[in-house]
Order: structure tokens, then sequence, then C-alpha cells
């Protein structure tokens, strides 16, 4: 059963007012400025008037720089509006720093309230045909024969048929919206391998395997192969969060051994680990697969409906908006879907937002930003190739916020090719923030951070790192500078891990350091906070309800981690922590090289609630290091209503009494708002072995 969930008539706490007017004031549709108008019938001879629109966003831009340069830009700014409809864009729009705006009058490109409008960097593909060819009829499974259809893209004029695999250059298929399958087998999950084979053993901490790409697989489903132009294969080869997709190089039936090209899988590969074969016309057997031929540009698909009824789109262009040191400029209610690569690059400038957008069926990430001020706000975000939002600003060296953030968004059912390391939500640098959104159904991360002083605050994760085990939903590691993080009021919950197999709701690995974890909510989350190894830890306030274990703490740098000294040395040195404002920010940072650094001091785990599952796995040589406090363990915290989920705490609950602070549970998640781009909000907890796709 799945279980569902949803935002709706519900009241949520705003942040501070000035921001919310601010944004307000450089997305308003009702604030005074200069009009330009864009539509599918316009001509870019026109006036760019409502009655007389232009045509493309180029031309209007164009507009907005002629004003800006004669000095008839409005001290409000311009909005230019664009009517209802699916903008193929021929090239990337680009903006520069003199396509900006200030922030008393910022140029707004959006969709006119009411209306639909897609920026879409794919080419819709006519002229299917069913097959007839007798050598495609021939590798094609005979059930799916009658029901394949073909195009010939370069007939199409699409020249570019991209690459199988390569990040940022694979052509994909959508047929109505919906992003179709690459021929593969199994059609689901994945199956393992039986031995390798490579000639040179690996053994890493006594996990052995080989270091060639060379393995046994059971039964005969391969032999189908061997007639393939371009076989790939996908798989976790070694760790269970590593994978990497190859193409294949040679198959032999007889000795059921499959061998892949080079360069292998920096890991190696082992025993027991799992793939899947793609790439393959031959096992292009259930509705919405597909597969290319790139050296004829041959298309085929088993269309999921009747192809006449239907759309079909390749992805053609790799990025549908880029901005260089444009400030204050906004995109609002926009659709931007089908390319290749990012969706929107932000690099440089200030105050830049884009809001209650439709951000889906992108190649990577849906926006990259770096510079200052910048923000995603209200976007729904969903089918990326990679990632979510990445977002890198500040500087390390003096500790100055960038001040970029991503604000309550719906992000979904990300990572389709790049499954690990590819969050919800990246964030580097200084003082960037991760707030009200909610994320969920991804194989790997939520949000991933690196860099100082950010704040990860009222975000709902669930159904995260299903294709992985030790794994984070929240995740940094390796680095004892990174300090002065603050994860709070967070509410993660059914998040177990590859086969249930288990991972971590907070991660801080491989001696991450100086990072406070605060009342958050925990629920059915495998090793929810997680010390590996790290010192100057706060695990405080937090609630954990069947969470096994709920805390973790070890002493991995005095172990099987001591070799990683020099690394840790390394980075630390590399930044002034002897002098202010580092010293003055950190103070334990300037003696942490004369007080056993690989040692995980200085942590502290006070006033939490554990109910159900398990306290926590606290190694022997970590355990005298970590300070307990005030936990409360062996009680009934007396929640308002456990079996539905309320975890609020009734007035007489024992915790109170021990200093818990009260969590306001009900501000976590998602809040109606004018730059929501859509309400209500349903989504809906991943089963274990399927992937829901409830909304």
């Amino acid at each position: 059963m799945i279980r569902t969930r949803s935002y709706a008539n519900r009241r949520q706490h705003r942040l501070a007012a000035a921001l919310i007017l601010g944004l307000l004031m450089l997305a308003s549709p009702d604030a005074p400025a200069a009009q330009l108008f864009v539509a599918l019938n316009g001509d870019d001879a026109n006036p760019g008037t409502e009655a007389q629109p232009f045509a493309t966003l180029e031309r209007a831009r164009d507009e907005v720089r002629r004003l800006k340069a004669d000095g008839s830009k409005p001290a409000e700014g311009i909005t230019v509006e664009l009517r209802g409809g699916v903008y193929e864009l021929a090239r990337p729009f680009e903006l520069t720093e003199e396509d900006g705006g200030t922030e008393a009058a910022p140029i707004v490109y959006r969709s006119r309230p009411g209306e639909s409008v897609r920026l879409v960097g794919g080419r819709v593909v006519t002229g299917w045909k069913p097959v007839t060819d007798p050598a495609a009829l021939a590798r094609i499974d005979e059930s799916a024969r009658e029901h394949v259809r073909w195009v010939d893209l370069k007939a199409l004029g699409i020249d570019d048929l991209g690459e199988v695999a390569a990040s940022g250059k694979r052509l994909e298929l959508f047929f109505q919206d919906q992003r179709m399958t690459l021929a593969r087998w199994p059609n689901d999950g994945f199956v393992q391998i039986v031995d390798v084979n490579g000639p040179t053993e690996v053994d890493v901490r006594g996990t052995k395997g080989r270091v060639e790409g060379i393995f046994t697989y059971e039964g005969d489903r391969p032999k189908r192969w061997t007639a393939e132009k371009d076989p790939w294969a996908h798989g976790y080869w070694f760790w269970d969060w590593s994978d990497q997709r190859q193409p294949i190089a040679s198959i032999d039936p007889e000795t059921h051994r499959i061998t892949l090209k080079p360069p292998h899988h920096g890991y190696g590969y082992r025993k027991g680990q799992w793939f899947y074969a793609f790439n393959l016309l031959s096992e292009l057997d259930q509705p919405g697969e597909w597969q290319l031929d790139r050296e004829t540009g041959v298309l085929y698909l088993w269309p999921p409906s009747p192809i006449d009824e239907g759309q079909a789109v390749v992805s053609v262009l790799p990025t549908l908006v880029r901005m260089r040191n444009a400030s204050y400029v906004t995109l609002r209610g926009l659709g931007l879907e089908a390319c290749r690569d990012n969706a929107v690059e932000i690099h440089g400038g200030r105050g830049v937002r884009v809001a209650a957008c439709l951000i889906r069926n992108g190649g990577r990430n849906a926006v990259v930003m770096t510079g200052e001020d910048h923000g995603v706000v209200g976007c729904d975000i969903s089918e990326m190739g990679a990632g979510g939002i990445v977002m890198r600003g500040g500087d390390r060296q003096t500790l100055k916020p960038a001040g970029l953030f991503a604000e309550n968004n719906h992000i979904h059912h990300y990572g389709r090719w790049e499954r690990m390391y590819q969050p919800g939500v990246q964030m580097g640098g200084v003082g960037n923030r991760v707030v009200h959104n909610l994320i969920d159904n991804a194989p790997h991360m939520a949000i991933q951070f690196g860099g100082n002083d950010h704040l990860i605050e009222f975000n709902e994760i669930h159904s995260v790192c299903y294709e992985s085990n030790d794994a984070g939903a929240i995740y940094a590691g390796r680095n004892w500078s990174m300090r002065g993080t603050r994860i709070r009021h967070n509410y993660l919950h059914d998040i177990q891990g590859f086969e249930n197999r288990g991972c971590v709701g907070v991660y801080l690995d491989d001696q991450f350091s100086g990072t406070e974890i605060f009342g958050n909510v925990f629920c059915e989350v495998t090793r929810a906070a997680m010390i590996g190894g790290g010192r100057d830890c706060v695990i405080e306030n937090n609630i954990f309800v069947d969470c096994v274990p709920a805390t973790h703490v070890d002493a991995r740098g005095l172990g099987w981690a001591a070799d990683g000294f020099d690394r840790m040395e390394q980075s630390l040195k590399a930044m002034p922590y002897e002098q202010p404002p580092w010293s003055e920010r950190y103070p334990k940072l300037t003696t942490i090289l004369d007080d056993e650094p690989m040692a995980p001091k200085g942590n502290l785990i006070a006033r939490n609630i554990l109910v159900g599952g398990r306290w926590g796995d606290f190694e022997d040589r970590a355990k005298p290091m970590v300070t307990f406090q005030d936990n409360l363990l062996d009680q009934d915290p007396l929640f308002v209503d456990a079996a539905n989920h309320d975890f609020r705490l009734r007035d007489d609950s024992p915790a109170l009494k021990l200093g818990f602070q009260p969590i306001p549970i009900e501000r976590i998640g998602l809040y109606q708002d004018e730059l929501r781009a859509s309400w209500p909000v349903h989504h809906a907890v991943r089963d274990e072995g399927a992937e829901s796709k409830a909304r």
C-alpha cells in the first residue's frame, strides 16, 4: 500500500516579512512597471505591445537593453510577459550584465497569469512508421515487432544525436511529457554478478574483487545482445554507493562472460554486486522503451499509447536559460524542460530569482547558481537526469556569506541517469540556506553540503537513498574546517536504503566536524544521526521514532581511517584558521592539531527523545569522549497522536522537564504562497521494490 501525503489547506509560518516582501517586489504581477509582450503568434518586427507582441525572448531582451541604454527604463523595472504556449527554443536564452535590473527595478520574465508557458529545448518528432526492415525486425523481440515504430532523426534535421551516457550530452526521448526508457534488461531492477574474472586482485580492508571489468553472469539472456552495435551496462560494481555506466566490449555466451571496455571502474568489480544492460534494440520489449541507432539516425519506440494521439520530443539544446553576471532578474511561472544539460545556469551577479517554475525532464540539474543572494523559490522540480538545485557561493577565506537559497520547492524523482551524489540540493561555500523544501523519491541523497555556516531548516525528506547503502539523506564529509552548519527542525522519514539494508538520515562522514543537528524528527530512518569520527558536533533536542539505531558515533580516525590525517591537515591549513574571523568563529580549531586531532572529541548528545527502535551504536573508543545528557530513552514522551505521526508533545510530557524545547512541527515543509508553482502538493512514500509515481 502506498502512503500518500499532501500539503493543502494548511497554514505555515512564513520567513521574515522583509524577505517575503523582497521576493514579491521582484516578481509581483501587480507592481507598476513597463511591460513588453511575447507570443507564439507574434513578430519580432512588432513593437512588443500586448496587441502587437514580439515572437522571441531574444527580441524582448534586446528591447530591454534599448530601454536601459536610452534612459527610458522606468524606475519600477520592466516585465516581459509571455502568452501561453510551447516555445521551442532555437538556442539557449542568454542574459549578461547589461540585461540586469536593480533591487528596486528588477527585470521580470514571466508567464501571463493563468496561462501555461513552456520553454522547451527539444524537437517534436513526427513521421513514425511501422518497422519493415528485416534486419531490425530480426533483432526486435517477437512480441514487440507489431508495436514498435521508427523515425529517421537525420531526415528531420536533427544531426546532433548526442552520446549514450555522457553527462550533459545525452539525447533523450519523451512522449506526452513522460520520459521513455532506453531499452534494457532486466526491465526493472538489477541482476547479480556471479563472479569476477579479471586477472588483477583488489583488496580494500578485506573486501576483495578484481580491477578489470570481466565478470560471469547467470542464464542465457545476454546471448541475444551479441549482434548489438553499442551495448552498455550500468552497475554498482564494487560499492553500493558508487555506480558507473560502461560500454560492453564483448559477450561470450559459452563461458557466460561479459567484458567491459576500459577505463575500469575506480574501485574495481566484485562478486555479488549488481548490474543491468541497456541501449539494446533486442531488449525493446515493452511499452515506453526506445533505442537509437546513432550510425543511421533511426530511432525506435514502442509508444505507451497510439503514436498519432500523442507527441514525441527528443532533447536537443544543452541549456534553456544561461545568465552571466546578470543581477535582479526574475524568471517566474515558466515551464522549463527537455534539455540535455542544466536547465538554468546563473553565474555571478546578484539577486536573481527562479520562482514558481515547473522544471522537469532535463539532462542534468534544474538550476545551477553562483554569485550572491540568488534564490530558487516555490518551484516544482522532477525527472532530472542528475540533481535538483546546485548552489555554490561565498568566500571561505574570509567567511563572507553568499546568501544563496532554495525555499519552498518540491524536488522529486531525480537522479534518472546520474544516480549517486546528485542530490536534490547541493550546497557549497559560506552562508547559504535550504529551507521549507519537500524532497522525495530519489536513489541517493536529498541534501549534500560542504563549506561553512549554512542553514538546513524546515525541510521534509522521505523515500531517498533507495538505491544505495552507506548513504546519507543529508550528507557531508571529510573536513575539520567546514563548520557552523545548522541542521534543525527537519522531518526525515521512511529512509531505509537499498533492499532495506540501511542508510543514514544525517551523515557526518569521515570526521566532518562542528555541525549542529537540533530539533529534527526522524521516523523509520536507519542510523538516523551519525557522527563518523568527527569532532565538536551536537545531536540535541531531536525526536527518534522507530530508528535502528537512532544515533551513532565512531572513532574511525583512530582506526581504519587514520591514514587520512594528511588529507585532513592539508584541507585545514588551506584556511586561515588561526586568524580572525576564523579564530573568533571557531576557536576550537586553533588548537586542534595539538589535541589528538583524529579523535572524536567534543561531541554532545543531549535532550533527545527515543521511541521504539534502538538508541545508539557507539564505538568503544569513541563513547568516553561523548557527552550524554538528559536523553529520554525509557519513558513515554506523551506525543499528541503518535499513531497518526503527530509527534508534538503534550504539555505534561516528561521531556519538557528535562529542558526539551518543543519542535515547531507545524512549520515543517512546503507552504502555500504567491510564489508556489502548484497547490495542493501531493506526494507518496515509496513502496519497497517499486518506485511510486503517485503525485
